[in-house]
């Protein structure tokens, strides 16, 4: 059975952003405009990407 794999991709700057957003953000593996990481796709990185999701894209990808 496959994996369901998500690629986050910043889309926007976290300049101004609370504290917590940052820290999310560093803790994706994320922390400039045009990087993406590929993460499994768990409720744990979907908590995440909830918080920032007003800063990144994500898509969902079948490893």
């Amino acid at each position: 059975m496959a994996e369901r794999q998500l690629l986050v991709r910043q889309v926007r700057s976290s300049i101004g952003t609370k504290p917590k957003h940052r820290g999310t953000l560093k803790a994706l593996g994320l922390g400039r405009i045009g990087k993406t990481r590929l993460h499994a796709d768990r409720p744990e990185i979907r908590g995440m990407i909830a918080r920032v999701s007003h800063l990144v894209s994500v898509e969902e990808k079948e490893a």
